[in-house]
């Protein structure tokens, strides 16, 4: 009778293992489905015409989000802020979040951030913004991309000012010196590192699948295993 009880217990905690991972895998695939929905979205947005910053005052950002944008303005590079801490291609840097004003007023006093590009930097955060100037004018094609959701810690760090820890606009407003539109434009360009003391464009998000369906796979195998190994086990109990 103990013999059996165990075996029924195993078999309990078996399936109890083995519908966690089915659940997990399921989750996987439902995260994958989601990313291929938010992958034909960009896609189309992509290759739609380019707007103008004029065209972007009163848009909802969900509806401009991933859509291309023609940029002319004047670039605030003495307000100029850097996102700590980044990395490309391996290596320690920085993002450039350069406050614009457009050419044609269209936005009045309220700035438009642009992450300008990648910068390297050894300890993630401190840079010669000087060397790393473009035209005063800029004169570009961007992505229209959200500020992340609002999260809790200083958005600033305390060595360094200018640099900031998370993308709050509240923050990054306080620091420009004058409102900021409810978006960022990320610059499109060569991401090719020629020069460290140069930026680098950043690379839009891969349009890709992701490891959402090899991790929906691998949750599947455990459970498998799980249930195959009950079976072994039960059996040789049996004899």
């Amino acid at each position: 009778m103990r013999s059996k009880a165990k075996t029924v217990a195993f078999g309990l905690l078996t399936a109890v293992a083995a519908a966690v991972c089915v659940r997990l895998g399921i989750w996987q695939l439902d995260r994958l489905n989601q990313r291929r929905a938010q992958n034909a979205i960009v896609s189309v947005r992509g290759a739609e015409q380019p707007l103008s910053l004029a065209m972007l005052q009163g848009q909802d950002t969900s509806i401009t989000h991933w859509r291309r944008v023609r940029v002319e303005g004047v670039a605030d590079y003495s307000r100029e802020l850097v996102h700590a801490t980044r990395t490309q291609n391996g290596s320690p840097g920085v993002h450039l979040l350069t406050p614009v004003r457009p050419i044609d007023g269209s936005w009045g006093d309220t700035a438009i951030v642009i992450l300008r590009g990648y910068l390297y930097s050894a300890d993630g955060r401190t840079v010669d913004l000087d060397k790393a100037r473009e035209q005063d004018t800029l004169r570009m094609e961007a992505l229209l991309i959200s500020f992340p959701p609002p999260r809790p810690g200083q958005a600033t760090m305390q060595s360094s000012p200018r640099a900031m820890r998370l993308l709050d606009r509240d923050t990054i407003g306080t620091l420009v010196g004058r409102p900021v539109a409810p978006f960022m434009l990320l610059a499109l360009g060569d991401t090719i590192m020629q020069d460290i003391s140069r930026p680098t464009r950043v690379p839009p998000p891969p349009v890709t699948d992701g490891p959402h369906l090899s991790y929906a796979l691998q949750w599947f195998s455990f459970a498998t295993v799980f249930v195959l190994g009950y079976v072994f086990f039960a059996r040789t109990r049996r004899r």
